[in-house]
C-alpha cells in the first residue's frame, strides 16, 4: 500500500509536533507584544496584516499546542526518550494558558472582539481544565510546584484579558460612565406644601432661582495662565500639564463613543482650557493624547492594570513566573531525567515569556496613562513641580511633537522689479512659500501624522500627483523610486502587448470574417457548415469568456477590489503642517463664540458651508447663490461637486485680489487644496467613515468619472494626462444653463455643476475683490467638520487602530469647544423656593 506521507516524514512530526507548535505559539506572542504597538502609529497595509495575523493565529496555536501535549500523555515512551521526559512536558501546558492571556498591548484588534469576552470567559474555564488534565495524567510530578506557579501566573493573565475585553466592551464601557439617576428637584413634596399653605389661606408664592449664567458660575478648571501672574509671561502649558489635561478630559468626553449627553459643566471647563491656549499646538498634543488614552482602554490592558487590582496581580503574575524559573533552574539532573531539546525549549519559555513581562512593565512605568495617572494638576500653578513630576515632564518631553521648516513645491507670486525678467531669477524675485511640517520620529509619535489626500480630476486623466510637502528623506525618497520604478514599467509593457494582442485578435478576427463571408457567398455547403460554425460559435467564445469572468467577478466581488487597488495608487500622504492646524483651531475657536446654547451649538454642527458662506461673502454679493451650491444639494454631492471646483481654480492662473496679503493668499490655497483632496481620500477610500453622511457616493462618483471620460474622449485629451490641460477644456465649455435643466436627473455626475461653481468663485474675486480662496478654505474647514461630527463614533474610534486620522482630531477638537449636538443640557436644575408671607 502506497503511504501518502512518508514514513520519516511522520517520525519527524510525531517527534517536533509539540515542540513547534509551543515555538509558533511563543514567536506569535512576541510580535504581538513588538509590532502591536505601532499600529496606532501608521496604516501601513503590511503592519496591519502581520498584526492580524498574528492575534487570530495567536489563540489556535495555543488551543492546538494543549490538544497535542493532551494527546501526547496518553501514549507510551519511545526506547530513546527519558524517562520523565513527558512530565516536562505537563509544565508547557500552564505556559499555554499565559500565551492564551495576551500581550498587555493588544486585548481586542477591532471594537467587536471586546463584545466576545463571554466566549473568552468560556475559553479560561475549559483551557483551566484541559491544563488540570493534562497536569493530572503525568502525576506523579516532581516539578507539580513549578507546574502550579505558572498555572497561577497564567491564569491571572487570561483573566486580565478577560476583564480588559469585558470593561473596553460598548454596554460596559456606556454602564461605567452613566452616573447615579438624578431625579431633580423633590416636585411633589413642594406642592403638597404649597396646597397646604394656600388651603391655611397663607400668602403663598413659588420663585424659580435658576442656575447661574457661564459667566457667573465658579470655574472648576482654570487655565494655569489666568490663575497665576507669572504664567501669564510664559503661558505655554508643560508636557507634563499636557498629558494631565488629556487625561481629565479624556474620562470626560469618553461618553462620546457610546454617545452620551453632556452638560454646560463639562463644555465650561473644556472651553476655559481650550480658549486661553496661546498656540494651537498645544491643543494637537493635547487631543493626541486623549485619542491615545482612547485606543488604550478599548484595545488594550492599560485600563485594566493602572487599577489597584490589575497592578497587584500583575506583580504576582510576573513574581509567580520568576520563582518558578529559579526552581526549575536550580533542579539538578536536567538532562538526565529530560530530553535536551526538551530542556532548551522550557528555558526558552521561561526566558522569553520572562523577556516579554519586562517589556510590558517598561511600557507600563512610561506611559503617558502612567505620568498622568499619578501626578495631578496643581491648584497653585507657580508651585514648583516635586522630583516624581520633573522626572514625568522629563519623559513626555521626548515625545513632545518635531516641526521642520519645509518649502513648498508652489513658489508664489513671481514678482521682479526688472522688465524683462530672465528666467535664472525668477527663484530669486519669487516669494518663497514656506511652511512647518510634523517630522516627529515614528517610535516616539503618537499618530500617524500625515493626511492621505486623493484627487478626482489626477485619477480622471490618470495623471502623475506633485506632493506639496514632503516629509520624507532623500534617501526614502530614492529608495522608493528605485522599488516602485520595475513595477511601472513592468506594467507599462503589459498594458502595451495587451493593446497589441487585442489589436492582432481583432485584426485576424477581421481577417477570417472576410474569408468566410466570401467562402459562403461563393459555395453554399460553406455557407450551410463553415459560416455557423465560425459566427455561431467560434466568434462567441471571447464573449462566452467574458461572460463567464462577469459573472465570476461580481461573484467575489474582484473588479470592486481591482477598482480599489487602483485608486490607491493616486492616494499619497501629505504630513500636517503647523499652519493647517492652526487655521482649523481659529475657525473653530471663533465658532465657539456662536455656541453658547445647545441650539446655537447644534445648529454650527449642521452647517456644511452656509455659515461660512453667509459670515464672509460681502454684503453687496448674491450670497445665496453660492449658499445654494450647499443647501440644494446632498451633503455627498456637495462634496465632490466643491472638490472638482477647488481642482479646477487650483489649476488656474493666480490671481491675487489688491491689497490682499500673498503669504495669507497661497496658504489658503494650499489649505483649501489639502482638504479638499482629504475629504474626497474619506468618500472614496474610507467609506466606513464617512458611512453616515456619504449617502450614494460611490454612484455620484461613478457617474460623473463617466462623464469625465466621455468628454475628454470626444476633446481627444484621454491620453493626455495632465489635469491642468483637462481643467482648462472643461472651464471652456459654456455652463449658462442648469445642467440638470439639459440632462435631467437620472445621472448623478456634478462635473459641470462643479465648472458653473469654480466659475463664480473667480466671477466673486474679479467683481468684489474678495479671496476666494479665504472663502474655499473655510468652507473646506466646515465641510470636514460637518463630516467629523456625523460620522459614527464607533468608527473614530476604529480609526485609530490603524494610525489615526486629521477627521479624528476634528472631532474631538469640536467637542472640546462644544460644537457637537451632544452638550444637551444647558439650563441644569431651576431651584425652586416657597416664599411665605405678605
Amino acid at each position: 500500500m502506497v503511504e501518502v506521507i512518508p514514513k520519516h516524514i511522520k517520525d519527524v512530526w510525531d517527534r517536533w509536533n509539540i515542540r513547534g507548535a509551543i515555538i509558533l505559539s511563543l514567536t506569535l506572542q512576541a510580535i504581538l507584544i513588538c509590532f502591536s504597538p505601532l499600529r496606532k502609529r501608521t496604516p501601513r497595509r503590511l503592519l496591519i496584516m502581520l498584526v492580524w495575523s498574528s492575534y487570530l493565529l495567536a489563540d489556535w496555536s495555543a488551543n492546538f499546542a494543549v490538544g497535542l501535549i493532551s494527546k501526547n500523555q496518553g501514549k507510551d515512551l519511545k526506547p530513546d526518550d527519558p524517562l520523565q521526559d513527558k512530565k516536562l512536558m505537563a509544565l508547557w501546558a500552564p505556559f499555554l494558558l499565559l500565551h492564551l492571556g495576551g500581550p498587555d498591548t493588544i486585548t481586542a484588534f477591532a471594537l467587536e472582539d471586546n463584545a466576545l469576552w463571554l466566549r473568552h470567559v468560556f475559553g479560561l474555564v475549559f483551557q483551566a481544565i484541559a491544563g488540570v488534565y493534562v497536569v493530572l495524567q503525568s502525576l506523579p510530578n516532581s516539578l507539580w510546584l513549578i507546574i502550579l506557579l505558572v498555572f497561577i501566573s497564567g491564569t491571572i493573565k487570561y483573566l486580565e484579558r478577560t476583564t480588559a475585553l469585558y470593561s473596553a466592551s460598548l454596554d460596559k464601557f456606556r454602564d461605567s460612565m452613566v452616573q447615579a439617576p438624578d431625579p431633580g428637584p423633590n416636585y411633589a413634596k413642594l406642592m403638597e406644601e404649597y396646597k397646604a399653605k394656600k388651603e391655611a389661606r397663607l400668602p403663598t408664592k413659588i420663585i424659580l432661582i435658576d442656575e447661574p449664567d457661564k459667566e457667573n458660575r465658579p470655574k472648576k478648571l482654570v487655565h494655569p495662565a489666568q490663575a497665576s501672574d507669572i504664567r501669564k509671561i510664559e503661558s505655554r502649558l508643560t508636557d507634563l500639564e499636557i498629558a494631565q489635561y488629556a487625561y481629565k478630559f479624556f474620562n470626560t468626553f469618553k461618553g462620546l463613543v457610546v454617545n452620551l449627553i453632556f452638560s454646560f459643566r463639562e463644555r465650561d471647563e473644556s472651553l476655559e482650557i481650550f480658549e486661553n491656549l496661546t498656540d494651537a499646538e498645544e491643543a494637537l498634543r493635547i487631543i493626541e493624547v486623549e485619542l491615545g488614552f482612547l485606543y488604550d482602554a478599548l484595545f488594550t490592558k492599560v485600563a485594566v492594570l493602572h487599577t489597584v487590582i490589575g497592578t497587584i496581580s500583575r506583580v504576582v503574575a510576573s513574581g509567580t513566573l520568576v520563582a518558578a524559573f529559579i526552581l526549575f533552574d536550580k533542579r539538578p539532573n536536567k538532562g538526565r531525567d529530560f530530553h535536551g531539546a526538551d530542556v532548551v525549549v522550557s528555558y526558552t519559555l521561561f526566558a522569553v515569556g520572562m523577556g516579554l513581562d519586562i517589556i510590558s512593565i517598561l511600557l507600563f512605568l512610561f506611559s503617558d496613562w502612567t505620568c498622568a495617572a499619578l501626578s495631578s494638576l496643581k491648584d497653585n500653578p507657580d508651585e514648583e513641580l516635586s522630583l516624581k513630576d520633573q522626572f514625568f515632564n522629563w519623559l513626555l518631553s521626548l515625545r513632545k511633537l518635531s516641526w521642520t521648516m519645509q518649502e513648498c513645491h508652489e513658489k508664489g507670486e513671481h514678482k521682479c522689479p526688472n522688465e524683462p525678467c530672465n528666467k535664472e531669477g525668477v527663484d530669486k524675485c519669487s516669494k518663497v512659500q514656506k511652511h512647518q511640517v510634523l517630522t516627529t520620529g515614528f517610535f516616539l509619535r503618537r499618530w500617524c501624522g500625515s493626511i492621505n489626500v486623493f484627487n478626482f480630476l489626477a485619477y480622471a486623466t490618470n495623471a502623475e500627483v506633485e506632493r506639496i510637502h514632503d516629509a520624507r528623506g532623500r534617501l526614502r525618497r530614492y529608495a522608493w523610486t528605485a522599488f516602485t520604478y520595475p513595477f511601472e514599467k513592468l506594467s507599462f509593457i503589459f498594458q502595451t502587448l495587451g493593446g497589441w494582442v487585442i489589436k492582432l485578435i481583432n485584426a485576424v478576427h477581421k481577417r477570417i470574417s472576410h474569408t468566410v463571408n466570401e467562402t459562403s457567398r461563393k459555395h453554399p455547403w460553406a455557407r450551410s457548415t463553415i459560416y455557423p460554425f465560425y459566427f455561431g460559435f467560434l466568434s462567441r467564445i471571447p464573449h462566452f469568456i467574458k461572460f463567464v469572468w462577469d459573472k465570476f467577478s461580481d461573484f467575489f466581488d474582484i473588479s470592486d477590489m481591482l477598482d480599489m487597488v487602483y485608486k490607491t495608487l493616486f492616494v499619497h500622504g501629505e504630513p500636517m503642517t503647523k499652519e493647517l492646524w492652526a487655521f482649523m483651531f481659529t475657525e473653530l475657536k471663533y465658532k465657539s463664540k456662536f455656541g453658547d446654547s445647545p441650539e446655537n451649538a447644534k445648529r454650527i454642527s449642521l452647517a456644511r458651508g452656509q455659515w461660512t458662506l453667509r459670515d464672509n461673502l460681502p454684503e453687496d454679493a448674491d450670497r445665496e447663490k453660492l449658499v445654494g451650491y450647499v443647501t440644494n444639494f446632498d451633503y455627498d454631492q456637495s462634496l465632490l461637486m466643491w472638490h472638482i471646483a477647488t481642482e479646477l481654480c487650483y489649476q488656474q492662473e493666480e490671481t491675487i485680489p489688491e491689497g490682499y496679503d500673498e503669504s495669507k493668499h497661497y496658504s489658503n490655497r494650499e489649505f483649501s487644496k489639502i482638504i479638499s483632496d482629504y475629504v474626497m481620500y474619506l468618500l472614496i477610500m474610507q467609506p466606513g467613515l464617512m458611512s453616515e453622511v456619504a449617502g450614494i457616493g460611490k454612484i455620484r462618483f461613478r457617474d460623473t468619472m463617466a462623464e469625465a471620460d466621455k468628454f475628454f474622449h470626444r476633446r481627444h485629451i484621454e491620453n493626455v494626462r495632465d489635469v491642468k490641460i483637462a481643467s482648462k477644456t472643461i472651464l471652456g465649455v459654456s455652463s449658462d444653463i442648469d445642467p440638470m435643466g439639459v440632462k435631467g436627473d437620472r445621472s448623478k455626475s456634478v462635473l459641470f455643476d462643479a465648472s458653473r461653481l469654480a466659475k463664480d468663485l473667480m466671477q466673486l474675486e474679479e467683481r468684489y475683490g474678495k479671496d476666494k480662496w479665504e472663502i474655499l478654505s473655510k468652507v473646506w474647514v466646515e465641510l470636514l467638520c460637518y463630516a467629523a461630527c456625523h460620522c459614527d463614533s464607533t468608527a473614530h474610534v476604529e480609526q485609530l487602530s490603524r494610525g489615526g486620522e486629521l477627521i479624528n482630531f476634528v472631532w474631538l477638537l469640536m467637542a472640546h469647544f462644544g460644537l457637537t449636538d451632544q452638550f444637551q443640557i444647558n439650563k441644569g436644575d431651576a431651584r425652586a423656593k416657597l416664599i411665605i408671607g405678605k
